[in-house]
């Protein structure tokens, strides 16, 4: 099938699902290739960083890649609507949704001046939109777009959100990348996958292995989502967490579990200063403390002299480490870092030859 525009869809059934690292893989290529590219987010998503002067409507996530790519202004395409609580309310209480014929004629006016590529991501799953117009189905209908999905690999039955993708984009879905996948299970599942999934119609580009550094979270987010205190090292909020260890242990057994981890948070009793000290000495990139007692002034100290931040929180450890434990793999993809590696991981575990063929990229 051919495209009437070289217009390209990232696209999820789910989520967090992958399509951010996916996307920075694609510009990466596009810029290495010397491809003019133009980068947008009809439905914006992410809007913290927006601010209160008007202006275009410019996504969270366009405004990072933007920046990462030192891509010109031009190319960051603005939203033409925000997803938001408030925004939904407001369409919803005005009888009707966005017909999606509005929402195209708008878009199309958006990119009429567009060259080379144009990389559109869409919302989180196949019918976030629909209220406004622009659920990816909608989208890929009303460009006559190709659509490209990130899909989070589980086991067999992660097809069939991709079965029900199919069913709704017929032609417009060109192939999927999957996201997430054990390591160990990367040979035999292209080996063995790949083909199973080709014969049903969904061309595979690429299998993206599991990765703790791209399912992090900053300890800046861990404060934000517990609502959290910091008692130092305030400046150190950038770090990364990859993994979660709970100090509720003897101080013999915990040294030992926490030599075998990497980048942790670790959440413990406010007053287990065995726990805390010990946790310092290791890989550890923030301490949660719960609980009532106020930690010991040398706890303080040595935490500064490492630079790892402190951060005490009212939740009870259970209720903290089921916060921290849904935060990974669920937060945005906007660290330098991340994106450098998301980047690289794309280019060397997909192959988009016979998509740029499709886009008459050559």
């Amino acid at each position: 099938m051919g495209y009437p525009s070289s217009t390209l869809l990232v696209g999820s059934c789910e989520p967090f699902s992958g399509k951010s690292a996916l996307v920075m893989g694609l510009v990466s290529q596009f810029r290495s290739k010397g491809i003019p590219l133009r980068y947008g987010k009809p439905l914006a998503t992410s809007l913290e960083h927006q601010g209160a002067a008007p202006g275009p409507l410019i996504d969270d996530d366009v405004r990072f890649l933007g920046e990462i790519f030192d891509l010109p202004q031009g190319a960051l395409l603005p939203s033409l609507r925000a997803i938001a609580p408030a925004t939904a309310l407001r369409q919803l209480r005005s009888g009707v949704p966005v017909p999606a014929e509005q929402a195209l004629l708008e878009l199309q006016q958006l990119l009429a001046t567009a060259e080379g590529v144009t990389l559109l991501e869409a919302a989180g799953s196949l019918s976030e939109g629909l209220l406004f117009g622009l659920s990816l189905p909608q989208l890929a209908r009303g460009l006559g777009a190709p659509v490209l999905l990130a899909h989070a690999w589980e086991d067999a039955r992660s097809v069939e959100p991709l079965l029900q993708a199919q069913a709704l984009l017929g032609d417009h879905l060109v192939g999927v990348v999957l996201n997430n996948v054990e390591p160990e299970k990367l040979a035999l599942l292209r080996q063995e996958l790949v083909p199973s999934l080709e014969a049903l119609g969904l061309p595979v580009y690429g299998l993206l292995p599991r990765s703790p550094l791209l399912r992090s979270v900053t300890v800046g987010e861990l404060v934000q989502r517990l609502g959290a205190e910091v008692l130092c090292c305030r400046e150190r909020k950038d770090l990364l967490v990859e993994t979660l260890s709970i100090g509720a242990m003897n101080v013999n057994s915990a040294m030992e579990f926490f030599r075998r981890q990497r980048n942790m948070a670790v959440v413990t009793g406010a007053d287990r200063t065995d726990i805390q000290l010990a946790a310092l000495e290791a890989s550890t990139q923030c301490l949660i403390l719960t609980g009532a007692a106020d930690p010991l002034p040398q706890l303080i100290s040595r935490a500064q002299e490492l630079d790892v931040p402190i951060l005490k929180v009212e939740h009870d450890t259970l209720t903290t480490v089921a916060v921290i434990e849904k935060a990974f793999g669920h937060v945005r993809l906007h660290e330098a870092v991340k994106a450098s590696y998301a980047s690289r991981m794309v280019a060397e575990h997909c192959c988009f030859d016979s998509l740029f063929a499709l886009l008459g990229l050559g």
